[in-house]
């Protein structure tokens, strides 16, 4: 036996509630792979957990009981494949691919009712993240599964908006920036209805890239006015590579009657004043640099020459640079 701290034990599932980590040393416990050390001390907590533990060794599993298992005990949906051929690699997922196969065999019905990535995660395995951010993944491609097996969805972040009106047809904006849609919400409270000359009724938070995520779910996040075929899209963000790949990447996603346009005045306004000796940050390492174009074939060929002298020069223009004074 090898003796082992509740801390080590804990850095397993560090980001978990204190909850499921009791839960996960009690299935530790009850699997008789834990031994608690009383002698040890508690931790303080309700319920509490001993502070340390000793590690029980699990009997070795012959090389042919292994083999039997994977040919005779794994459901027909299991590849073998991979596992037969690399049998120390099975050993180790072992635990998780037999659950898998439990599941299969009692509750394979549940399949057809499409849930969650999270949700189907912990019905099969106990633990909500495993498919996200455990092994879940690598132990589906190595039983020849792919996600659409398990019948689950991604999920996005819902979209946060301001409705200022619910008139139809209006113009919508999305920002990429939090400081910027507080602002601009501010602004059209205190009274306003145009910002750069437009008239906008409801300002939608991009919150960087995952706007594109969220945006499709669009019909399922949003009010019955927002999805009305005459309303107009615009968009607004950092004049660098990330906030032009976010459009362009937002744009792919979406049908004709909703692709978003840049707000030309607003870029336009924080060209201007980046030219009267503002000093321009430096873009971020490692954005990527490989743009489609379509966010430029918006403006003249003038102003996408000053975009691009000022993206070559590795400086980027942030839509904070904009402020209430600039909205009008």
């Amino acid at each position: 036996m090898k003796r082992i701290s509740l801390n080590e034990l804990l850095s397993r599932c560090p980001e978990e509630a204190y909850g499921r980590q009791y839960t996960y040393i009690m299935e530790l416990i009850t699997e008789g792979k834990l031994k608690p050390v009383k002698s040890a001390g508690s931790n303080g907590r309700t319920p509490a957990l001993c502070l340390s533990y000793w590690l029980l060794e699990e009997a070795d599993v012959s090389r042919e009981e292994l083999e039997e298992e994977l040919n005779y005990k794994l459901v027909p949906a299991l590849s073998i494949d991979y596992y037969l051929s690399h049998l120390t690699e099975y050993k180790k997922d072992r635990p998780w691919v037999l659950l898998l196969n439990e599941y299969l065999l009692s509750s394979r019905n549940y399949l057809k009712q499409p849930e969650s990535v999270n949700e189907r995660s912990f019905e099969i395995w106990n633990r909500e993240k495993f498919l996200a951010r455990e092994q879940g993944m690598k132990i589906l491609k190595r039983c020849g599964l792919d996600k659409g097996f398990l019948n689950m969805y991604e999920t996005a972040e819902p979209i946060a908006y301001y409705c200022h009106t619910r008139r139809v047809p209006q113009n919508m904006l999305i920002l990429e920036n939090k400081d910027t849609f507080f602002s601009m919400r501010r602004f059209l409270l205190n009274g306003n209805k145009r910002i750069r000359g437009m008239e906008i009724g409801t300002l939608i938070y991009g919150g960087g890239k995952r706007i594109v995520k969220s945006f499709q779910d669009f019909d399922l996040s949003v009010e019955p006015y927002m999805k009305s075929e005459d309303n107009r899209i615009y968009y607004f963000g950092d004049l660098d590579y990330e906030g032009i790949g976010i459009y362009e990447s937002l744009i792919q996603q979406c049908g004709d009657d909703r692709k978003p346009v840049p707000l030309t005045a607003a870029y336009e306004k924080m060209l201007e004043k980046a030219g009267s000796g503002t000093r321009l940050p430096e873009t971020k390492e490692q954005q990527n640099r490989n743009l489609t174009g379509t966010f430029f074939a918006h403006f003249s060929t003038e102003t996408v020459e000053r975009m691009q002298e000022i993206l070559e020069s590795r400086k980027y223009i942030p839509q904070e640079i904009l402020n209430s004074q600039d909205f009008t």
